[in-house]
């Protein structure tokens, strides 16, 4: 498949097909994510990395999987130290951008500005989150995981836990899971319930969600339990952050109710929602998981600048 100059926007943009492709590109890749071999196949090719967003797992792998094909990083982390605080459009910085690098990977705050920068640069644009919108490298390094883990996703038992309304994670990723035939069931606070567009997608491929608020009853004969983060940078209203915030708490004792080979993922950064002593036990996969972030983000960097091994 030719993915060379390719937008990595959205999920959605992909086909199954395609998907599947990314996913076994990705396993070729792990020994040279372990760091065991090593091919400069992206030498001489330029990141521009452009976070206004702060960011650890997704902005480190990207820079990591550059670094690890032989290629070079430039960027912000920061906004407040570039010309966007003299004024300066997001159009333009993604022109400027554009002039200076092979492909762009940009995290922002407002959702659709992926696509929007895709239309003011003539490189790959990948977006690496756009608010509450979509997180399409995030999705893709989660299918990933839970196909490595339990070795096919139809039919798999899947909860997802959390921040449903604001979290950009569990949009891209149930539309996906829905694509593979996987059972979901929505776990959230009433007020964070997964949005109705994100549920009407998940129906019109053929995939009803459970909704409910009963974490404790929705495990018990889950496969994948996948947490996410009370997100309070997405919230308008603080009040409503603190009525939510600790709703549920994944620890041992919940655990105990729950099927021996359960993965419970999240995307992290963690807060309270898991106990660090579900670390130790053979259910925690999240470290694992923001691992597999290096062997898809390195396929998909490779994909797109034209650098197969």
């Amino acid at each position: 498949m030719d993915f060379k100059g390719k937008d990595i926007i959205s999920i959605k943009d992909f086909s199954k097909k395609e998907i599947n492709y990314i996913l076994d590109y990705a396993n070729e890749m792990l020994p040279y994510a372990n760091g065991e071999k090593f091919k400069d196949i992206l030498k001489g090719k330029v990141l521009a990395s452009l976070f206004f967003e702060p960011s650890t797992r997704t902005r480190l792998s990207f820079e990591s999987s550059m670094s690890r094909l032989g290629g070079r990083v430039i960027g912000f982390s920061d906004p407040s130290g570039t010309s966007l605080k003299k004024g300066e459009s997001l159009a333009d910085t993604i022109r400027m951008a554009d002039s200076y690098s092979d492909a762009i990977v940009m995290r922002h705050p407002h959702e659709g500005a992926a696509r929007l920068a895709a239309e003011f640069a003539s490189v790959p644009i990948l977006n690496a989150g756009d608010g509450a919108g979509r997180h399409p490298t995030q999705c893709l390094l989660d299918l990933f995981t839970i196909r490595s883990e339990k070795k096919r996703i139809k039919n798999k038992k899947i909860v997802l836990l959390g921040d449903l309304k604001y979290g950009r994670t569990v949009h891209s990723l149930s539309y996906a899971l829905a694509r593979y035939g996987a059972e979901l069931t929505f776990v959230s606070p009433a007020s964070l319930k997964m949005p109705k567009e994100v549920i009407d997608e998940c129906r019109a491929l053929g995939v009803e969600p459970t909704q409910t608020s009963s974490l404790e009853k929705a495990i018990k004969d889950a496969d994948v339990l996948y947490v996410t983060r009370i997100q309070k940078e997405r919230f308008p209203d603080a009040e409503e952050y603190n009525r939510v915030v600790g709703a549920y708490k994944i620890d041992n004792e919940l655990l105990a109710g729950a099927k021996e080979d359960l993965i419970v993922m999240h995307p992290l950064p963690r807060v309270t929602e898991i106990h660090p002593e579900v670390d130790k036990t053979p259910h925690a996969l999240y470290f694992k998981q923001a691992f597999n972030g290096l062997p898809v983000r390195m396929a998909l960097l490779s994909l797109v600048l034209g650098g197969k091994l």
